[in-house]
Order: structure tokens, then sequence, then C-alpha cells
């Protein structure tokens, strides 16, 4: 764990040196040619936090968006509509304030992550919140979003952490599963 604390320090310091609007949009724009996002129907978000990749922009596209939100030590699935209020949870993190549903309605996953490995392992902010809730999404495919120059060969990993299946960066898309 002291490895991946380490890690998580090292890599939110990087990332501040990264253009983020720059590498957001590279980022969407891979996103949106990416065919299981143009076939996916329902796809959750991650509402970014200062130096983080921003993908709000895919609000524009004909999906149904939802955002996660921190119930407990789980992530609930709420539904976004432009009529939707966001509030700063305990995390400083914008969550949407409707009612949740079900993990098992979404097609595509964005997952958020400090780094990601080869492997689709992924250095998140510590609480585990992801690597309990994507083994729920039981039809849903996962991707991360994150800046080429975060992708590693290997992280170290634990028995709990959940890997995903691709990787969308600002250069290329890698099938990790």
């Amino acid at each position: 764990m002291q490895e991946k604390s380490h890690l998580r320090t090292k890599f939110k310091e990087l990332r501040k040196s990264i253009d983020t609007y720059r590498v957001s949009t590279l980022i969407c724009k891979n996103i949106r040619n990416f065919d299981l996002y143009r076939n996916a129907n329902n796809v959750m978000l991650f509402y970014p936090t200062k130096y983080e990749i921003n993908l709000l922009s895919l609000l524009n596209d004909n999906k149904n968006f939802f955002f996660s939100r921190v119930y407990g030590m789980e992530l609930q699935v709420c539904p976004y509509s432009k009529d939707v209020e966001f509030k700063k949870s305990a995390y400083n993190i914008n969550e949407p304030c409707s009612n949740p549903v079900s993990a098992e309605i979404l097609d595509l996953i964005l997952v958020p992550a400090l780094a990601v490995d080869k492997k689709g392992f992924r250095l998140g902010y510590g609480g585990g919140f992801y690597d309990r809730f994507l083994p729920q999404c039981k039809n849903g495919v996962t991707v991360v979003p994150i800046c080429d120059e975060f992708i590693l060969d290997n992280l170290p990993k634990d028995n709990f952490d959940f890997n995903v299946d691709f990787i969308i960066s600002d250069v290329k898309r890698l099938t990790v599963k």
C-alpha cells in the first residue's frame, strides 16, 4: 500500500503539468469514435475534479448519461438530465441529486484513474469505490479515459483490484481483456 500511496502523490503532481483541456478534447474525440460508445445507450461518466480528464462535452451526445454518488462505502448510479442538481460531496466531488437506479442498466462505464497499466489495472484515489462497484456492472463495458503518459507497463495491485476492459487515451485505444 505504501507503493500505491507514493504513486498517487506522484501522479497527482504530474497531471498538474498536463494541458487538461487539450487532452480531454482528444480523449472525447477518441471515445466518440469508439464503436462500443456509439452503440451504447446508457453511459456512466465521472464528474471531473481539478486536473482530471473532463468528459462533460459528451453530455451533448444522444445518450442516457449517469453519474456516480457515494453512499456509505458504495457507489450509486444516478441519472443525469439538464434539470439535475449537483452538490459537493464529502470528497469535494460534484454528485447528482437524482434517485439512484440499478448498475445493471449501464452499457458503458467511464472510470477515473490517476494511472493505469496495460492490463487495465488502475491506480485510483485509494477508497476502493470503483473496485467494489464495477463487479456489479454485469452488462457494462469498462473504460479508463486517461492521458497516454499515464499508461504504464505494470502497477502494483491487490487481490480486490478490478481491471477494466479498455483504455482510451489522447493518442490511442487499448483492449486489455
